[in-house]
């Protein structure tokens, strides 16, 4: 990854510029995100089948049935 944020920074693309410095700025972040074997992809899919389950019932139902719609999904 190193070597390429040096060749975007040699290359004359400003806005590619801006992505590299925060990279930089987050390296520990980014390097964890790209070598550890550890995600969230199970709670942010719970919470896009919420999200997704409130779109469908919005002005139609209330607190009672979304908590039902949510606990039996």
């Amino acid at each position: 990854m190193t070597d390429w944020i040096t060749d975007t920074r040699a290359a004359d693309l400003p806005f590619l510029h801006s992505f590299t410095n925060g990279l930089e700025r987050d390296r520990a972040a980014v390097n964890a995100a790209l070598t550890l074997p550890h995600h969230n992809g199970r709670t942010e899919g719970v919470n896009n089948k919420i999200k997704l389950l409130k779109r469908q019932t919005y002005g139609r139902a209330g607190h009672a049935l979304l908590r039902q719609r949510i606990l039996l999904n």
